[in-house]
């Protein structure tokens, strides 16, 4: 049978064919006449021709999305080597769109599609062909499964699914450093043509940034690039199918990409040279100034360390860091005198705290000033000659005695008038005053050492022309022993003598005491007075002490019917005073 060419879709479609082979052949004598199906050869033998049953025909279709015609577009043409062309076959459609996208020519097997398919929706549809005899209705071929596959046309452009970007790279980086890769997509055939083949392109970021054709990565193009000249770029990439041939569809995605920052910068003050006013009432440990080196830098790229390194600057000041606002504090260590020294110079460093080695050939990441302190005079309150006074009077000294003096002078270069007086709250101010002029301290009224040894007072010293500013100084004031109170018996005393006492026995020691003060400790003399009359039962023994004993001189040998009293009076010498100690009553 002769296939018609008309039914031929593209160059590559293929023939399919069903056969039915017979049961069996069947085999003639030689001598017989041969047959139709036989033919006689040459040499005498006979060959066979078997003749195949009927069976389909067709190609195996292809249709093309997308069609836009005004007429259906034709797929293909199913016929049976049973059709003779006279009408008597009825060709019939099943399947996946039968009917509504795919219709049959009952008479002349045509297909032709009614509407335009989408590849990307559907790839191919499975339909079932059957012949029948037009007047019996009977299967004149069985019932065969075929597909029409929808062929691609290059309908959809690339695209970026998680565009668009956002990437970061450092500064300085290497050319041919990777920033990132993009990747787009196509929904067209990929085993089918160029439809599907992309290829990456730059259309905005050059000079700065490339894209390699093939994977999209994105990479640096030149060297240096510094974040503190510019920070941040827009780079468009375009991903064009076709294998990026004109007329190829394209897409495209925009990445914006940062430079992040490294150490390539060293810390820079903004001027080398620098003043500060300082009074000199500045508090020791308090802030008096700052200074600050600018670092381009971010983050702890930027931290900075500062330092004195003069040893001028060092012994009266120090530098530290505010982790906040990266500037320099200055503080005093010592406090100031404008009258000694009125000028410092500070030698002040910065230096990066973490540096970079890839970037040390830009050189050393420090920096430093000179700051000069001027130290601003301040009217200060007098200072005394001493940080405290001690002085003595004798006790008992009459009212106006000079105990001492004191001394303060005003340290400005003014040199004002002194005046002084003592504080009010004290309680040594009924006691003392002080010359307002002098500074010298007189008593008020006699003083005794034993009643109070010590007394405290405060001297107060301000300018004459400006009385606010006082200073003050204690002063401490010994009261001097003079012997002005005579030895007294420790304790008063009855002493009862026994009748049976020995002659010779002690029969009481006395003490004697002086409230005056000695240096080498207490000596009295004791004796009994000469004008009183002697009694003869006792006697005194003076132990060169402070004490003395009695002694019983005679023994009697009766009893006293009555006790007897006796009196005894006694005297002490004290630095060659005599004094009277008391008298003891005794009995028997």
């Amino acid at each position: 049978m002769r296939i018609s060419t008309t039914s031929c879709l593209c160059p590559f479609l293929v023939c399919l064919c069903f056969i039915q082979r017979c049961g069996g052949a069947s085999h003639h004598v030689p001598t017989k006449v041969p047959s139709k199906n036989q033919t006689k050869l040459a040499n005498g033998e006979t060959e066979v021709h078997h003749r195949p049953k009927r069976g389909w025909i067709w190609n195996q279709f292809f249709v093309l999305e997308e069609h836009m015609g005004p007429d259906a577009q034709y797929v293909g043409k199913l016929h049976s080597n049973s059709d003779k062309g006279d009408g008597s076959v009825r060709y019939i459609l099943s399947g996946e769109g039968a009917g509504t996208i795919f219709i049959i020519d009952e008479v002349t097997g045509d297909i032709h599609a009614t509407k335009s398919l989408d590849r990307e929706r559907k790839t191919h549809y499975v339909l079932h062909a059957q012949a029948l005899d037009r007047n019996t209705e009977e299967a004149l071929e069985p019932k065969s499964e075929f597909i029409i596959k929808v062929q691609d046309i290059n309908d959809n452009a690339p695209k970026f699914p998680d565009g668009p970007f956002v990437a970061m790279v450092p500064e300085m980086s290497e050319v041919g450093t990777s920033v990132l890769q993009v990747t787009a997509t196509d929904a067209d055939d990929p085993t089918y043509g160029n439809s599907a083949r992309i290829v990456y392109s730059i259309l905005q970021g050059q000079p700065y940034f490339s894209v390699d054709p093939k994977t999209g990565i994105i990479r640096t193009a030149l060297a240096n690039m510094d974040r503190e000249a510019r920070e941040h770029y827009t780079v468009v990439i375009q991903a064009k199918d076709m294998a990026g041939q004109v007329g190829g569809l394209s897409g495209s995605t925009t990445i914006n990409i940062t430079l992040t920052d490294v150490n390539d910068n060293p810390p820079k003050f903004p001027q080398k040279n620098y003043q500060l006013y300082v009074p000199e009432s500045a508090q020791v440990g308090k802030p008096v100034g700052k200074i600050k080196a600018n670092d381009e830098d971010l983050g702890i790229n930027a931290d900075i360390r500062y330092s004195i390194i003069n040893s001028e600057g060092a012994n009266m000041f120090s530098i530290s860091t505010d982790r906040d606002t990266r500037e320099g504090i200055i503080s005093l260590k010592k406090p100031l005198n404008f009258e000694r020294k009125k000028t410092y110079t500070l030698n002040i460093e910065g230096v990066n705290t973490h540096v970079d080695p890839r970037f040390s050939y830009l050189g050393a990441f420090k920096d430093t000033a000179t700051l000069k302190i001027t130290v601003g005079d301040v009217d200060e309150a007098p200072v005394f000659s001493m940080d405290y006074y001690i002085m003595d009077v004798y006790e008992n000294s009459p009212s106006g005695t000079e105990v001492g003096a004191v001394t303060a002078r005003d340290p400005d270069s003014r040199n004002s008038h002194v005046r002084y007086l003592l504080d009010s709250k004290d309680e040594g101010i009924s006691y003392f005053r002080v010359d307002e002029y002098s500074g010298v301290i007189y008593t008020t009224q006699p003083l005794d050492r034993e009643d109070m040894p010590w007394h405290n007072i405060t001297v107060m010293a301000s300018e004459v022309d400006n009385p606010s500013l006082l200073s003050h100084v204690p002063v401490t004031v010994q009261v001097l022993d003079v012997n002005d109170n005579p030895p007294e018996i420790a304790t008063e005393e009855e002493v009862i003598v026994c009748e049976s006492s020995r002659p010779g026995q002690v029969i009481q020691t006395v003490t004697a005491v002086d409230k005056d003060d000695f240096a080498n400790g207490q000596r009295f003399s004791f004796a009994l007075p000469s004008q009183l009359p002697v009694n003869p039962n006792f006697t005194l023994k003076d132990n060169e002490a402070s004490c003395f004993s009695f002694f019983f001189l005679f023994f009697f040998c009766f009893v006293f019917l009555t006790y007897q009293i006796f009196y005894i009076i006694l005297y002490g010498i004290c630095h060659g005073v005599c004094y009277g100690l008391g008298r003891w009553r005794g009995f028997f």
